[in-house]
């Protein structure tokens, strides 16, 4: 259990803050009242209002400072998802990229510092129509000409680039574009090239771009489908050696390493959106009453409103704890690449449940107001549904981490709690798979797919649910809140701890129950110390924000008198 201690405020790493943003006409404009066109081209203005705000340098993007790691966990990403679409592309994926090959190349450089100043915008282009997750069969092609130039070529609807938002928006965008490097008829693997996309008027020479329709429900983004039909580049295009690899696989993970680093960076974002869930819910939960004016109480007076709030401040506090691990474990360079992957794995499976679970519980718990998208959750829904796919889709590399885990080609790091629960719990399913690989005739056989496949995301899950109790603990979390951390995670699996704990239902109910007459008393203080509510434009968060959201409504105004034959009455609009 936890060292007793008082609980503790979620400061930023850095002490930075973009609060001052809140103010200035691009994220104080009201987005829901514009359409989506004019909402995806204001994303690009916030983007760069919120880039700017941190004034990063090449070495924040090489070192991982904390500066870039408290981008990703600053209030504004999730009231914009689609600038935060943006801006972690332009830094991670583009400008980090291109940090991992700019050394002796002056005009790279250049680039990095007109991405990190939005003088352009910058893309991330690998993912392809046919291939999905399948980047080591890509089919872009880079042809290299008798003049040391290269034609970069897209030789089937298959292989068009998938997602990334190339359209023109007014500033030039250049792209990252991975294509299998071919060399005298020889495939010398996949590489990175730096192609110019728009001027910020119209598509370059060669490449074409179609716009797909605005996903519903979150922020809209312009993502697109683009394909190259022979595009003359320069022999600098190629970002690294055109010389074969001895080892092809190696280098391509190590020129798609950014893409790990966004799985831990966009998985912190699920830090200020379980901050935002908290905050809503308990707000609502306690101005929203029932009963007459002389018996009212609040909602949040019942369990059922009790348990969903609760649990999301508790989850909140632990995955902050369990980023700030992460991220220190993550930064370490002298740690196996494989072990720092799976850390980013764990906390990216972990942090998407986490806000998934509390999206859909909270709203619905504020009941017809909830489900409105003016009041965020089933925005920020939306936005983590993409994250779960977005720089490696979760499943994909669940699969992945436990495989190699089960054939012991690494270990994770292990609990400092081995006795605790849900550190057995841990133990526990990975001695139950072992058994089951034990009967299958190799990691590749149909038994394996069948009987542990299925499995993996959450064994990935329980893993992280560990590491995320070990770094509360260690954090000083108030043990009540510890404890009813640790209780809404066994819940998750009920029937493996009254196999294998001696915990019946009866003991998981009663549990719950003391740590949340345990935590109830400290609510208010918990959210506070949160520091969102600044951040939080949610209607329904106070009496007072609701009477505004009222006023600047539509209206339909009756006029004359309704008479029962028919007739309507006259109506008058004020809009």
């Amino acid at each position: 259990m936890a060292r007793k201690s008082n609980p503790s405020v979620i400061p930023s790493d850095c002490g930075r803050s973009s609060r001052h943003l809140l103010s200035t006409p691009a994220w104080k404009i009201n987005h829901h009242c514009l359409s989506y066109r004019q909402r995806a081209l204001l994303a690009y203005e916030r983007a760069k209002l919120l880039g700017l705000a941190y004034g990063f340098s090449k070495e924040d993007l090489a070192d991982l400072t904390c500066k870039f790691w408290d981008l990703h966990t600053d209030p504004l990403t999730v009231i914009d998802g689609a600038a935060t679409t943006l801006l972690t592309i332009q830094y991670n994926l583009a400008a980090g990229t291109l940090v991992q090959h700019s050394e002796g190349r002056t005009d790279v450089d250049v680039l990095i510092d007109d991405l990190l100043t939005f003088k352009k915008i910058g893309q991330f282009l690998l993912t392809e129509v046919g291939h999905g997750l399948d980047v080591g069969n890509l089919e872009t092609t880079a042809t290299r000409l008798p003049s040391g130039d290269y034609s970069l070529h897209t030789p089937a609807p298959s292989a068009a680039k998938f997602m990334p938002p190339t359209v023109p928006v007014g500033t030039p965008t250049v792209g990252v574009v991975f294509a299998r490097l071919l060399v005298d008829g020889e495939d010398r693997g996949i590489r990175p090239f730096l192609v110019p996309l728009n001027d910020g008027d119209q598509m370059c020479a060669g490449v074409t771009a179609r716009l797909l329709p605005y996903r519903e429900l979150s922020s809209p983004v312009n993502h697109s489908i683009t394909s190259f039909n022979h595009v003359r580049l320069p022999s600098s295009a190629l970002l690294g050696s055109p010389e074969k690899s001895m080892f092809p696989r190696l280098e391509l993970l190590n020129s798609i390493w950014r893409v790990a680093i966004g799985s831990i960076a966009l998985g912190s974002i699920g830090v200020p959106a379980m901050k935002v869930y908290s905050a809503i819910g308990t707000l609502y939960s306690q101005r929203r009453f029932i009963g007459d004016i002389s018996d009212r109480h609040p909602i949040l007076s019942f369990r059922t409103q009790q348990i969903p709030v609760l649990t999301a401040v508790a989850r909140t506090y632990a995955l902050d704890a369990f980023r700030r691990w992460a991220v220190a474990r993550f930064s370490d360079t002298s740690e196996d690449p494989r072990i720092r992957h799976g850390i980013a794995a764990c906390f990216k499976a972990v942090a998407v449940q986490f806000t998934q679970c509390a999206s859909l519980e909270i709203s619905e718990r504020c009941g017809a107001q909830g489900i409105q998208s003016v009041n965020m959750m089933t925005n920020m829904h939306a936005e983590m549904r993409g994250i779960a796919i977005a720089e490696g889709d979760i499943l994909g590399l669940s699969i992945r981490l436990v495989t190699e885990l089960l054939l012991e080609r690494y270990k994770l790091p292990i609990s400092e709690n081995p006795q605790s629960l849900l550190a057995r719990h841990e133990t526990g399913l990975f001695r139950e798979q072992r058994s089951l690989l034990g009967s299958a005739p190799s990691h590749r056989s149909p038994e394996f797919s069948k009987l542990i496949l299925p499995r993996c995301q959450s064994m990935v899950e329980a893993i992280g649910h560990r590491m995320a109790y070990d770094a509360a603990a260690a954090s000083g979390m108030m043990p009540s809140l510890l404890n009813l951390y640790e209780c809404s995670i066994v819940k998750l699996d009920p029937a493996w701890y009254v196999e294998n704990a001696a915990l019946s239902r009866r003991d998981q109910d009663d549990a719950e129950v003391r740590a949340l007459d345990d935590v109830l008393p400290h609510l208010t203080s918990f959210v506070e110390q949160m520091e969102i509510e600044p951040y939080v434009r949610a209607p329904i968060r106070s009496d007072t924000a609701w009477d505004a959201f009222v006023d600047q409504l539509d209206v339909f105004e009756g006029v004359g008198h309704v008479t029962l034959d028919g007739r309507r009455a006259l109506m008058k609009t004020r809009l």
